[in-house]
């Protein structure tokens, strides 16, 4: 297989198992590198595995069913893999105040879905940045954390 094709499983294994409905932290060790950073416009940005596997206990405690799966193919150039996804998850869980404009109480049933794109680099097998633009907007007005105009 070709670097890109490399990539691109790595990228995937990452979608599926961080990101997809059964959340594995184990996948955080096996192929994030040490100081990996997870920035997303939703959120402040994370650095390293600790940072990243505690936020994603928090996200996943607040939301359940948090969810995300990809909507294209995977786009693979040199160590980037770009791509693009949706998901959400209902609020069912304890307080959540990660949003940078805002926190949730406990459990307001609230239910987010958006969309975004995401580009990863990867770097001999581990992915060293993840940064992502997605729907903010949207997951915020849904949250009731924005007004809609």
């Amino acid at each position: 297989m070709s670097k890109e094709e490399d990539n691109k499983a790595v990228v995937g294994r990452w979608f599926a198992e961080f990101w997809g409905k059964r959340v594995n932290l184990g996948v955080v060790d096996e192929i994030a590198a040490p100081n990996m950073l997870l920035k997303y416009s939703l959120h402040e940005p994370r650095r390293g595995r600790d940072d990243i596997k505690a936020f994603m206990t928090d996200f996943r405690a607040a939301f359940p069913d948090l969810n995300f799966w990809g909507t294209a193919d995977l786009i693979a150039e040199g160590d980037y893999v770009v791509g693009q996804w949706e998901g959400g998850g209902s609020h069912t869980g304890p307080a959540f105040n990660d949003f940078l404009v805002g926190g949730l109480p406990a459990a307001t049933g609230r239910k987010m879905h958006f969309t975004g794109t995401t580009v990863l680099k990867v770097i001999n097998g581990k992915i060293v940045e993840e940064i992502g633009l997605d729907d903010g907007v949207t997951a915020l007005s849904q949250l009731g954390l924005i007004k809609a105009a």
